[in-house]
């Protein structure tokens, strides 16, 4: 069974500083590409950011774009999301994707169906 298990979510302050990373678990796979959405209470899921694998591009949501930086490992696919610059606005379940057969080459990096594993998710508040 493939799964991602995500870290490093918690509470910070305003203009602070948080840094997630996603890891795979289980059986081994390899990702077409990988990235972040999240939920806040009472609004829908949105896309963050996601990364290709086999050369790092990255996309980035426009409300986080010069803030947050994603970054991948593909030793162990792993991917990271650096958060600077925090906001409330910020605060979120933040989950982990993975589109293991290139579906983003249709669909884009910002559809929900453009992807095969979710992680749990993991929060991330902001105070303020």
């Amino acid at each position: 069974q493939m799964q991602l298990i995500e870290s490093g979510g918690g509470l910070v302050q305003t203009g602070g500083s948080l840094r997630l990373s996603c890891a795979p678990v289980g059986r081994t796979f390899s990702s077409y590409g990988m990235g972040w959405f999240r939920q806040a209470p009472g609004k829908e899921r949105e896309f963050v950011a996601a990364i290709k694998m086999s050369d790092s591009t990255p996309e980035y949501a426009y409300s986080v774009k010069g803030r947050f930086t994603i970054s991948r490992d593909k030793r162990n696919n792993t991917v990271y999301l650096q958060m600077n610059n925090l906001k409330p606005e910020d605060t979120a379940v933040y989950s982990c994707v993975a589109d293991l057969y290139g579906r983003a080459n249709v669909g884009g990096w910002y559809r929900l169906s453009t992807y095969d594993l979710w992680g749990q998710g993991i929060q991330v508040t902001v105070s303020s």
